[in-house]
């Protein structure tokens, strides 16, 4: 069955919303990204108006924001050490945005959107 974004069908109470239209082509959505931690790959998706959008499916390095120097630099991801968007992302080495990871620079938290910018972006976080 497809993934829809349209209205739910249950109000907030429990109880039924009778649809008064079926679904359309606008509500249909996709299925995550789930970028994980490997090799860097890319998926190039066709968006609405024909436009493109790139995907990351999965990448090793990172692009770090130190906040005290005010630098950038690029980082190798060792490991996923927390996810705040669910917790079984950690196992299985998935990265979202608000994740938290292990690299050789010190942990830091991802500030990009992986699954709609196509790049890891994040800021070194001070212990």
């Amino acid at each position: 069955m497809a993934i829809s974004q349209g209205k739910s069908t249950r109000k907030s109470t429990g109880g039924r919303y009778i649809a008064n239209r079926g679904k359309r082509k606008s509500e249909l959505g996709r299925e995550p990204a789930n970028t994980r931690l490997d090799e860097r790959k890319l998926r190039k998706i066709r968006t609405r108006g024909g436009s493109e959008k790139v995907r990351l499916a999965s990448d090793n390095k990172i692009n770090l924001m130190n906040p005290d120097s005010n630098k950038a630099e690029t980082a190798e991801i060792i490991t996923v050490l927390e996810n705040s968007a669910d917790p079984n992302y950690v196992r299985r080495n998935i990265i979202t945005k608000g994740a938290i990871v292990e690299t050789n620079a010190g942990k830091a938290r991802i500030t990009s959107r992986p699954g709609q910018d196509g790049i890891l972006n994040g800021v070194l976080i001070n212990e």
